[in-house]
C-alpha cells in the first residue's frame, strides 16, 4: 500500500470528543467547557496554547457536538471584508439556525486592531460565537474589549500519556500504519522531538516509517528516530515546528553575550517568516531577566524596540531587531532582580499570607486608628537623607534578604545603597 497524499495527523484528526486526547482540565466531566457542551451553550471563547495540542480540532468538535453553522478564518489571509461577509451570512440565515454561527478565527493574534474591532458587534448581540486560536498570550494580542467577552481556554502540550494514545489510536486505526509491520521498542526519542506536538509527532512517525524499506519489520527505536528524523527537521518552521527551539537558542546566545550567534538565530526567524512582535517580546524579556538592574536602559531600549516594530512591520523591523539584539548582546549581565523576585514568591509560597505590620497598614476609618493602624509609620521624609530605619517586613522575616548582587559593577553599588542604610539587618 502506498503513502497516502494526506498527512498522517490530517487523517488522524478525532471526529468526537472521545477520540480527543490530552485536555482533560478543561474537558473532564466537571470542567467547565464540558458543562457547557452538555447544556448546548457555549460563550465565545479563545484557545491559548502551544502549537499541535488541538485547537483547531476542538473548535471543529464543538461545532459538530451544537450542530451549528461552522466559518473557519485564518488572520494570515482574511481582513475585515471576509469577517463582515461570515456576519453578513449569520444575520441572513439567522431565522433558520438552531443557534449562532461559531466563527473559528486560526491565529487571531495575528488580527490587527480594525480586524478585531470588525467582530466585536456581532459578538456583543450573538450573532456568531467567536472561537479564536493562538499560541501568543491573549492578554497582549487581543483587544480588551474583545477579550473581556470572551472566555479563555488555556490547552497545555501533551504529556507522555496522552501522546502515546495519540500513536496507539493511530497505530490501530490508519490503513497504511496497519499494512506495514511495525514493531516499537522505544518512543523516547520520538516523543523528545514532538516537544508535546501531536501534530509533529504523527509526522515524525509517518516520515520514520515511511523511509524504512516496506517489505520488512520495521523496528523504531531511538537510533532510527533520531538518523531518520533530525535531518528532516532542519528548517525553521514559522507556524512553529521550531518555533521554540529557535527562539530558545537566540534568548541564550543574548543571555551568552555572543552578538554573533545571537544575529544569527534572528536571521533564522526572520527568513523564517516569524512574527517581528513575537520576536520584540522576547527581548523585553531578556532585557530585565538577563540584564536588569547592571543596565536599566536595556529594558528601555527593548520597550521602544517592540513599539517600533509594531509600528514599523516587515521588512524594515529586521533593522531594528538587529540593532537592539546586538545592543543587549553586549550590555553588561545581571540577574539580581530575576532572583529577587523569584526568592520573594518561593517564601510567600511556603510562608502563607503573613499579617501587614500595623504601622504598616493605612488607617482611613476612626476604628482602624484606634485598634493602632499606622501609629508607629514614620514618614521618611522628615528625616535627615529621606531614611528613617523602621522594620517594613511581616513578623517572621525581619532579616530575610532577597536582593543579592551579582558581579556586576551596577549591582554591587544597589548592595553598597543597601548596606550604608541598613547595615547588617539584610545579610
Amino acid at each position: 500500500m502506498s503513502l497516502p497524499s494526506t498527512p498522517l495527523a490530517e487523517r488522524m484528526r478525532p471526529t468526537t470528543l472521545d477520540e480527543y486526547f490530552g485536555q482533560e482540565k478543561i474537558l473532564s466531566n466537571n470542567a467547565p467547557l464540558r458543562k457547557a457542551l452538555e447544556a448546548g451553550v457555549v460563550p465565545s471563547m479563545i484557545f491559548w496554547g502551544p502549537p499541535g495540542v488541538g485547537k483547531t480540532t476542538l473548535a471543529q468538535l464543538i461545532a459538530k457536538r451544537l450542530k451549528r453553522p461552522f466559518h473557519t478564518l485564518s488572520a494570515i489571509s482574511s481582513g475585515v471584508k471576509d469577517v463582515r461577509e461570515v456576519i453578513q451570512k449569520a444575520e441572513s440565515g439567522g431565522m433558520f439556525n438552531t443557534g449562532s454561527t461559531l466563527l473559528f478565527i486560526d491565529e487571531i493574534h495575528r488580527f490587527s486592531k480594525s480586524q478585531q474591532d470588525s467582530l466585536l458587534g456581532a459578538v456583543e448581540k450573538g450573532t456568531i460565537t467567536l472561537i479564536g486560536a493562538t499560541t501568543e498570550n491573549p492578554s497582549f494580542e487581543v483587544i480588551s474589549a474583545l477579550l473581556s467577552r470572551c472566555q479563555v481556554y488555556v490547552l497545555e502540550s501533551h504529556t507522555k500519556d496522552s501522546l502515546q494514545q495519540i500513536l496507539d489510536r493511530a497505530m490501530a486505526k490508519d490503513e497504511w500504519l496497519k499494512s506495514k509491520k511495525i514493531r516499537i521498542d522505544d518512543v523516547s526519542a520520538l516523543f523528545a522531538l514532538s516537544g508535546g506536538d501531536s501534530r509533529k509527532l504523527l509526522n515524525v512517525f509517518e516520515l520514520v516509517v515511511g523511509s524504512l524499506p516496506g517489505d520488512e519489520e520495521i523496528v523504531i527505536n531511538n537510533e532510527t528516530v533520531n538518523s531518520i528524523a533530525q535531518k528532516s527537521l532542519a528548517v525553521y518552521d514559522k507556524d512553529g515546528e521550531q518555533h521554540y527551539d529557535i527562539i530558545s537558542a537566540f534568548i541564550k546566545s543574548i543571555r551568552g553575550s555572543d552578538p554573533n550567534a545571537a544575529v544569527y538565530w534572528l536571521a533564522r526567524m526572520v527568513e523564517g517568516g516569524e512574527d517581528p512582535k513575537f520576536i520584540a517580546r522576547r527581548l523585553i524579556i531578556s532585557a530585565t531577566e538577563d540584564i536588569g538592574l547592571a543596565n536599566p536602559t536595556a529594558l528601555i531600549f527593548a520597550n521602544n524596540c517592540f513599539q517600533a516594530v509594531t509600528t514599523i512591520g516587515w521588512p524594515e523591523s529586521r533593522l531594528i531587531l538587529a540593532q537592539c539584539t546586538i545592543y543587549l548582546a553586549t550590555s553588561p549581565k545581571g540577574n539580581a532582580s530575576y532572583m529577587a523576585i523569584n526568592q520573594a514568591q518561593q517564601t510567600v509560597k511556603e510562608t502563607g499570607n503573613l499579617p501587614v505590620p500595623l504601622a504598616l497598614r493605612n488607617a482611613p476609618t476612626k476604628l482602624m486608628r484606634e485598634l493602632g493602624y499606622g501609629k508607629d509609620y514614620l514618614y521618611s521624609h522628615d528625616f535627615p537623607g529621606n531614611f528613617a530605619f523602621q522594620e517594613f517586613m511581616p513578623e517572621g522575616l525581619e532579616n530575610k534578604a532577597f536582593f543579592n548582587s551579582g558581579s556586576n559593577s551596577r549591582e554591587k553599588e544597589i548592595e553598597k545603597y543597601i548596606k550604608d542604610r541598613w547595615g547588617d539587618k539584610y545579610k
